[in-house]
């Protein structure tokens, strides 16, 4: 049998997105598709807004939890500026995903630097193989701003070799039952969007 590759994904967003969550799911999922799985939270000041970043690798054999830099497969971003300052983590042709959404940095918010104006263009220059998602209006839709994290899972489900049965027999036991049926409708929304992306998607508050 062929061995499968080690896949290398990096999460990243603010305090409070549900980066953790995700990274969860990401690896229950993997597992039961028997993969090998390795993963490493950082955790910034979540409540100055600093950054959370989760390292998730899985493959038939996985030695190490930490992806190195310049060998994402992937870059899962919860927020538009955190998508530009991890793009140099991914690997060439590697993917971008990207919520776009603006949560001002303690900098930003003491008045000591600016959020850039042109993110999404910047984002763009710094990595072309980019997608744009609007998960916290996906989110909304399909019931609570607070599923945008899965409504993110969803966006990078089709870039990733696991079955949407497993996705979902997965998010049902990782989120509270009275929201199953919300965050499977975010999922199912992200996923959808990845497949017909939005002909406009540019990054707000």
């Amino acid at each position: 049998m062929i061995a499968r590759p080690t896949m290398n994904v990096l999460l990243t967003g603010v305090g409070g997105q549900g980066v953790v969550l995700a990274s969860f799911v990401l690896s229950r999922v993997a597992m039961s598709e028997g993969y090998d799985v390795k993963q490493s939270e950082v955790h910034g000041m979540a409540q100055r807004g600093g950054s959370v970043t989760s390292h998730f690798r899985f493959g038939d054999k996985v030695w190490s939890p930490l992806v190195p830099q310049g060998m994402a497969d992937l870059l899962m971003a919860f927020e538009a500026l955190e998508a530009l300052r991890y793009a140099n983590w991914l690997k060439p042709g590697g993917l971008l995903v990207y919520n776009a959404l603006r949560i001002n940095p303690s900098p930003v918010s003491a008045g000591l630097a600016s959020y850039p104006a042109d993110i999404d263009a910047l984002i763009k220059a710094a990595w072309p193989n980019t997608q744009c998602v609007n998960a916290n209006a996906l989110a909304a839709q399909a019931g609570t701003v607070k599923a945008a994290n899965v409504a993110m899972l969803g966006a990078i489900s089709r870039a990733l070799p696991f079955a949407a049965e497993t996705w979902e027999a997965v998010l049902r036991k990782a989120v509270p039952p009275k929201t199953v049926d919300v965050n499977l409708d975010a999922f199912r929304l992200g996923a959808a969007s990845a497949a017909a992306p939005a002909a406009t998607c540019s990054t707000t508050s």
